[in-house]
């Protein structure tokens, strides 16, 4: 067992994947906080907070944190999600001390200049703009919102210009004390790395942070509609979904299954259907996008104007096929695309490090690869013909951008799923 996870008495949880072939480890904290829990005025506030993380605190400068990390050939990096935000570093094995301590800094003692806020709210800002002015891109947080509308979690992640512009560094400030406790935080590594050693330097950096009270999760209700939005582009990008299941439902492992047999590769239907034989779109998949509360299985595709009239009825005739039948060959082979896709992220430390920091948050526990293939082996086809009927029989939700006039309507839609 490579895996090995100790839990700090002020609650954060230390978790290592040792590579010991390697040379370098990836290490980070992730912490269980995202855009679904932001009240609607500070939509945006945990992608702020993760930009302003990196330009200064009481020990560095921005320049510093960039210069230390790449003095010694290292990489930094963050993300947010609707769930959580992370901030990873990789390293050479012996730099790891001075991974974590500058993780440290950025998450304790960050100071939030007000030139610095004021110069990464415009960077934010820029980004809320590239967002919107790529149609494959934006398309899904208007996807998300259709499904979820007047929601947090049907919110978008960079927020919206107007609520990144009203949030203060005091706001800021006090979202990041109240939310950043270590209960909620894990602090994941994977590659060259020792357990003990790792537990010993995350306790002394992190050891003193005292938990508080912090945003619950809000609930979580699909809805489902239509988002319509015509606009002078050369595609129409669409995204069709149903609410899917979560990662902590029983049928998690069957809808990765069913995703894969409908849109996951080029055997996959929809591309052998709606791109090989009918030549509608360039790319088009499924996905399934499952989350603590609830989920979305969402087939995305993009075509031309006058090819999207065909494109929504051909996508309805591979949904009503896949309800009815599933043949044993293509669960064989989406089981083998599955497990491929499990054992080929071992190779990377990153990878590892995420897995597992994932896994805490959403599960509260580490999921071995053993038991990932087994619930993936004994998935039927019967269990992917019912998962189908069910999700597919739910109210969509159907968000197009760009020319999109000849898209069927959405009262159209529902018939044809019926």
């Amino acid at each position: 067992m490579t895996k090995k996870m100790t839990v700090l008495p002020n609650g954060l949880r230390v978790v290592t994947d040792s590579m010991d072939e390697l040379d370098t480890v990836s290490l980070g904290i992730w912490v269980g906080i995202g855009s679904m829990y932001e009240p609607a005025e500070i939509n945006g506030i945990s992608h702020l907070l993760e930009h302003m993380a990196f330009k200064g605190t009481t020990h560095r400068t921005a320049r510093r944190i960039a210069e230390e990390i790449e003095n010694v050939g290292g990489y930094i990096n963050a993300a947010t999600s609707r769930e959580t935000t992370a901030y990873y570093i990789k390293v050479l094995k012996e730099d790891t001390a001075l991974a974590v301590d500058i993780l440290a800094d950025i998450l304790q003692n960050s100071v939030f200049d007000p030139e610095e806020f004021a110069r990464e709210k415009t960077v934010v800002l820029q980004e809320i703009s590239q967002s919107i002015d790529t149609p494959d891109d934006i398309i899904f947080d208007h996807f998300q919102s259709c499904a979820f509308p007047d929601q947090p979690v049907g919110r978008p992640v960079l927020g919206s210009v107007e609520t990144v512009k009203g949030i203060s560094r005091e706001t800021l400030d006090s979202y990041m004390k109240t939310n950043y406790t270590p209960v909620r935080m894990v602090a994941s590594a994977g590659g060259r790395i020792d357990h003990d050693e790792f537990v010993g330097m995350i306790k002394e950096s992190f050891g003193s942070m005292k938990d508080r009270d912090s945003l619950a999760l809000p609930d979580v209700v699909y809805k489902g509609g239509e988002y319509r939005e015509n606009k002078s582009l050369e595609q129409v990008n669409l995204i069709l979904g149903f609410p899917g299941v979560s990662v902590l439902d029983k049928e998690y492992y069957t809808a990765h299954v069913l995703s894969t047999i409908l849109g996951g590769g080029m055997s996959s239907r929809l591309f052998q259907e709606i791109r090989e034989k009918r030549g509608l779109v360039y790319s088009v998949y499924s996905f399934n996008a499952a989350a603590i509360k609830g989920g979305l299985f969402g087939i995305y595709a993009g075509t031309g104007e006058e090819e999207a009239a065909e494109l929504l009825p051909a996508v309805c005739e591979e949904i009503q096929k896949i309800r009815l039948c599933v043949t044993e060959e293509e669960l064989n082979r989406a089981k083998a695309q599955l497990k491929a896709g499990v054992l080929m992220s071992m190779e990377h430390p990153t990878a590892r490090a995420e897995q597992n920091a994932g896994h805490l948050l959403m599960f509260g526990r580490l999921i071995d690869k053993e038991e990932i293939l087994r619930e993936i082996a004994k998935t039927t086809v019967n269990d992917v013909i019912d998962l189908a009927a069910r999700i597919f029989s739910r109210k969509p939700s159907l968000a197009c951008l760009g020319p999109v006039k000849r898209v069927m309507s959405y009262d159209k839609l529902e018939q044809a799923l019926k």
